[in-house]
C-alpha cells in the first residue's frame, strides 16, 4: 500500500462528489444511480467489466459526457443544469470552463497534439486556456517533463516516442494545468507491459505526493497497490465498494469474485 502525505480531514469537503447519477444513451442505460466521492488527497479506482460504465462516469464527472439526472458536486460546487431527462446540459458555460480546468484529464490514447513537440504539447492548455506567462509555464513544463522521466524528449514530436512516453507526456501535460484532482481513463491499457509499468511508477509516485485521482483501471495490482477507495462496477451500478485490503481479499458479492477470478487467470 502506498503511504501518502497529508490525507483527508474529519469535515472536510471532497474534491469530486458524485450523487445518484444517471446517464443514458437512448434506450441503453449505462449508469443506474450512482453515487461516489473523491476526498481531498485521495486515489479511488474504478474496475469492472468493459461496458460497466465505468469510462462514462469519469466522462460524466468532466463534464464531457451529459448526464439525465444526478448531482455532481466539484470542491462542494454543485454543478448548475438546465433542462430535464434527455434535454439536460449544464446551465452554465463558465463554470464547465472553471471546472474543467480544475479537473485534468489522461486518456487512454494519449491524445497528444501530433504537430507540436512535446514541450508545446504541455505548455499549450496554460497559455491558451489560462493565459499564464510564457516563461513561467516553460518553466513548469520542462520540470514537470523531468518529472516524469521524459526531460530529454522537449523538442520531439509524439509520433517520435514510444506509447509509455506519450503517456507520460500526457501526464505531464495534465499536471501542467495545476488540477485540484486527476482523472485517468485506463491510462495503461493501450501499452504493453513493458511500458505499462513506466507510467504505473508515475502514478504511484503521484498517489505518493498526495494527489486527489480518480482512476479508472483493468491494473488490479495497481488498483489494490495505491487506491484509498475501490468501486466495482457491475452494469451501471456500484456492485461493492470499498479499501482495497478488504475488496481484493475479502470480496462479498459473487460478481466481484467472479471478475477478481477472472481477471486473476
Amino acid at each position: 500500500m502506498v503511504r501518502r502525505h497529508g490525507g483527508q480531514s474529519v469535515g472536510q469537503t471532497p474534491v469530486i462528489e458524485i450523487r445518484d447519477l444517471h446517464k443514458a444513451y437512448g434506450p441503453l442505460e449505462v449508469l443506474k444511480g450512482v453515487s461516489i466521492k473523491a476526498e481531498r488527497g485521495h486515489v479511488v479506482s474504478l474496475i469492472g467489466s468493459s461496458g460497466s460504465g465505468k469510462s462514462t462516469l469519469l466522462r460524466c464527472c468532466n463534464l464531457l459526457e451529459d448526464s439525465q439526472q444526478g448531482e455532481i458536486l466539484f470542491d462542494g460546487e454543485p454543478i448548475s443544469w438546465k433542462g430535464r431527462g434527455p434535454d439536460r446540459r449544464p446551465g452554465d458555460p463558465k463554470q464547465v470552463r472553471r471546472v474543467r480546468t480544475s479537473l485534468s484529464m489522461v486518456f487512454q490514447q494519449f491524445n497528444l497534439w501530433a504537430h507540436m513537440t512535446v514541450l508545446q504539447n504541455v505548455m499549450e492548455c496554460p497559455l491558451t486556456v489560462l493565459g499564464e506567462d510564457r516563461a513561467e509555464v516553460e518553466a513548469r513544463a520542462r520540470q514537470l517533463l523531468d518529472r516524469v522521466g521524459i526531460g530529454d524528449k522537449c523538442d520531439v514530436y509524439p509520433a517520435q516516442m514510444s506509447g509509455g512516453q506519450q503517456q507520460r507526456a500526457a501526464i505531464a501535460r495534465a499536471l501542467a494545468m495545476q488540477p485540484k484532482a486527476l482523472l485517468f481513463d485506463e491510462p495503461t491499457s493501450a501499452l504493453d507491459p513493458e511500458l505499462e509499468q513506466e507510467v504505473v511508477k508515475v502514478i504511484r509516485s503521484l498517489a505518493e505526493e498526495g494527489r486527489t485521482m480518480m482512476l479508472v483501471t483493468h491494473d488490479m495490482r495497481m488498483a489494490r497497490d495505491i487506491s484509498d477507495h475501490v468501486v466495482f462496477l457491475h452494469q451501471g451500478l456500484i456492485e461493492e465498494e470499498g479499501p482495497p485490503s478488504e475488496l481484493f481479499s475479502a470480496p462479498k458479492s459473487e460478481r466481484l469474485q467472479q471478475f477478481l477470478a477472472a481477471t486473476a487467470a
